[in-house]
């Protein structure tokens, strides 16, 4: 797969992801406004337990991943990256500190 290629399918998917979140989250998140109960529901038996520590773990991996590469590879601005990780979610933000690691590597 060449660089141009990897860019197009890292940014749909990081994208897809954010629309997906969005359609499925914001509508609820809008009739009951209650964003601690929206973070917990994904807590509601073990299956979505399961998957909600890895979605957090992920996320704590590339925080220490983008911290790491701030001070080693010198990549600016992955904080960004590290608040998309949050809301929507670790896929966009992973996929938009893979772009911006890849422009300022580039460059």
């Amino acid at each position: 797969m060449d660089v141009r290629l990897f860019k197009i399918v890292v940014a749909l998917l990081g994208l897809a992801f954010a629309a997906a979140f969005t359609a499925l989250c914001v509508p609820p998140l809008i009739e009951n406004p209650d964003f601690l109960g929206a973070a917990l529901a994904g807590f509601v038996n073990p299956f979505s337990s399961g998957y909600a520590l890895d979605a957090i773990f992920c996320w704590m991996i590339l925080a220490v991943w983008v911290m790491h590469e701030a001070k080693t590879q010198d990549i600016k601005h992955g904080w960004v990256c590290l608040v998309l990780g949050v809301v929507p979610g670790v896929a966009t933000g992973f996929a938009a500190y893979l772009l911006l690691r890849m422009n300022q590597k580039a460059n």
